[in-house]
């Protein structure tokens, strides 16, 4: 393996958020540079950062006096996470997958001379790992930890199971041995659901009511339903088999622009691979 630094692999130029700009703008910087975090900046110095986990699930614990109030009105400050864990550009990416383990976490501001000069992400430690010369398969690494929900689980319901098992995704079932998507923190983040108040938003579904079980149709109306999984999830899902190389499948996902994947085996799903297994491996690289 080669030891490289965070220099070598770290994403700039980066895009900041004063702490007083609206959650909204942020989720609108992220959707459009397709990134899941952002350092917080006041007056110049770095004061926090806020990621998708942070629009997705903590503006529910926000104060009272905020909860209604919509999210291009309540600042970044509210959310955020403050004095963020940073790193020089001269550490090793072990050293970052230490720091990213140590405080479960899956980016990193880059600091030098007080200013912010880049970003280490799981996205980064992906490309780093694909780089490599290891002869670890897929099944060496993956996570046997895999949530699996049914289509029509509500969106409230795969965020508590979300939380519960510490975990960023959700694989998708219907009645198949195979699942037919996926939820994660992204699709969440980035979908219709998130309005313009801090409560998921609701559908309209078109309902027909009869005078009788056999009757002819009487009227219709509009019901007021939850969001559900079929409505933000991925689909196809791809999936890795457990021999495949552990390298390998690490530039799959830099190709396809994921960070994750299920393992099937004879058409049962055994595990996950993602970056959180590539950084636990690459933590362990002295």
């Amino acid at each position: 393996m080669i030891i490289k630094k965070v220099k070598d692999y770290m994403s700039t130029p980066v895009n900041v958020i004063e702490r007083n700009e609206p959650i909204q703008r942020a989720r609108n910087l992220m959707f459009k540079y397709s990134i899941g975090r952002l350092p917080v900046m006041d007056s110049g110095n770095l004061v926090g950062i806020v990621t998708k986990y942070d629009i997705t699930n903590r503006i529910s614990q926000a104060a009272p006096e905020w909860r209604r109030r919509p999210i291009d009105k309540v600042p970044i400050q509210v959310v955020m996470t403050e004095n963020p864990i940073t790193i020089f550009p001269d550490a090793t990416m072990p050293q970052a997958a230490e720091l990213m383990i140590e405080n479960d976490i899956s980016g990193l501001p880059v600091e030098k001379d007080g200013q912010v000069v880049g970003m280490i992400t799981s996205r980064d430690m992906i490309r780093y790992f694909s780089d490599q010369d290891v002869s670890s398969t897929v099944e060496d690494l993956m996570s046997k930890n895999i949530l699996t929900v049914h289509r029509h689980h509500t969106i409230d319901h795969i965020l508590d199971e979300m939380n519960v098992q510490g975990i960023s995704r959700a694989l998708v079932y219907e009645d198949s041995k195979a699942p037919v998507g996926i939820v994660t923190r992204s699709s969440l983040t980035f979908s219709p659901i998130m309005g313009p108040k801090d409560e998921m938003e609701t559908k309209n579904i078109k309902m027909t009511r009869k005078e009788s079980t056999a009757g002819r149709k009487q009227n219709r109306y509009i019901k007021e339903m939850p969001f559900v999984a079929e409505d933000v999830m991925t689909s196809p899902v791809y999936s890795l088999t457990p021999e495949i190389k552990a390298v390998q499948a690490s530039k799959i996902l830099v190709e396809k622009h994921i960070i994750g994947m299920p393992v099937i085996k004879e058409d049962d799903v055994v595990g996950y691979f993602s970056a959180d297994e590539i950084i636990a491996e690459i933590g362990r690289w002295k």
